[in-house]
């Protein structure tokens, strides 16, 4: 398979970003990514202008990012040439969907888009500016989960104490995806397949300190350098290509749809190459598969390039854990197995399931 390393939640000058999307391509390149999936709120102008397409020798996909109309039940949306709904201003002047979120969560996936419920769990009150955003709605029609927002664990953990040094050094303060998001998946996912996915929610802010000098947060290229999402492949993208951009396109969403991917955060290490994957009857399943395997044993397989703690999670319950480069294992019970790879308590890698029934 062809893996290739992306970067999700991205806004643009379009909606609440400052970057114009040119120079987010740009700043991708720079930053070894191959991909980037623009989220701005509620629009898909950047789509009419001609910005989806490869740019700065980065494939750029517009999808965006809706909430209700009491702002609400962010869902990043991606496969669809239209905004579902109509929308009415909010007091902040940004727009909300008068749908409610299962209606519009529904309609995506009705017409054949995909989609992942946005920062479900986050909680936080140290940045009035910037509050809290979860997931309420009661919905199974979405693609997906966004387990790791990298946005809402540096505000999350923030406090008077540590403000200064999270606003100097943004990337070693995210340290993984939250217990609470991370057991949303695993129960979503018992009964059928839900993608995770990780994203960086790129703005590229600026916040005045101490109320004396003012910084840029979450700058998009020191941001694609911490959470990226890996998609795997059948065929390779063809750089630069854009005759062949909807088929390529099309690759990589049905890898995110299908759970063809991983999670990883760049601070952490170069995940290029983790490969988690199954043995069964002399078939190889990857993530995202699931196996009829009657109750006989399936070898789990993990390759990563460096050593780390790797964690087997069986439906959502830690069963292993071994330090290693190449581990595999013996299962025949049924369930969702994946793994998380971890290097001094900090999170690196997060795999898809593999299902066994």
């Amino acid at each position: 398979m062809y893996e290739y390393a992306g970067a999700i939640h991205i806004h643009s000058d379009y909606s609440d970003g400052t970057g114009k999307i040119e120079d987010i391509a740009k700043a991708a390149y720079e930053a070894g990514l191959d991909f980037i999936m623009m989220t701005d709120h509620n629009t898909l102008k950047p789509k009419e202008d001609g910005y989806e397409r490869w740019l700065n020798n980065v494939m750029v996909l517009i999808g965006y990012e809706v909430n209700d109309a009491e702002n609400k039940n962010h869902y990043l949306t991606f496969g669809i040439d239209e905004l579902i709904g109509t929308y009415k201003e909010l007091p902040n002047g940004e727009l909300g969907c008068k749908l409610s979120a299962n209606e519009y969560v529904k309609q995506i996936k009705d017409k054949g888009g995909i989609g992942f419920l946005a920062h479900p769990d986050e909680q936080r009150n140290h940045l009035p500016e910037h509050p809290s955003y979860p997931w309420q709605a009661e919905t199974d029609d979405f693609t997906g989960i966004e387990i790791w927002n990298h946005m809402s664990e540096w505000i999350e953990g923030m406090d008077e104490s540590n403000k200064i040094d999270r606003f100097l050094h943004p990337l070693k303060s995210v340290i993984a995806p939250s217990v609470k998001s991370l057991k949303r998946w695993d129960d979503s996912a018992l009964n059928r397949s839900v993608t995770a996915i990780g994203g960086v929610d790129a703005h590229a802010l600026k916040q005045n300190v101490l109320g004396f000098f003012e910084v840029e947060i979450f700058a998009y290229k020191v941001l694609f350098k911490s959470i990226r999402t890996h998609v795997l492949l059948n065929e390779p993208v063809l750089k630069n290509k854009n005759e062949s951009f909807e088929k390529d396109k099309f690759q990589i969403l049905n890898a995110l749809r299908t759970g063809k991917c991983f999670i990883a955060n760049y601070y952490n290490g170069n995940a290029k190459g983790f490969r988690f994957y199954a043995e069964f009857k002399g078939i190889t399943c990857n993530m995202g598969d699931t196996i009829s395997s009657n109750n006989e044993n399936v070898i789990l397989k993990v390759l990563v390039p460096d050593e780390c703690e790797i964690k087997l999670v069986h439906n959502g319950k830690l069963i292993n854990s071994q330090l290693g480069m190449n581990i595999s294992w013996d299962v025949k019970e049924k369930g969702i197995y994946r793994v998380e790879c971890w290097k001094q308590d900090r999170g690196w890698i997060f795999s898809n399931h593999i299902r066994l029934v």
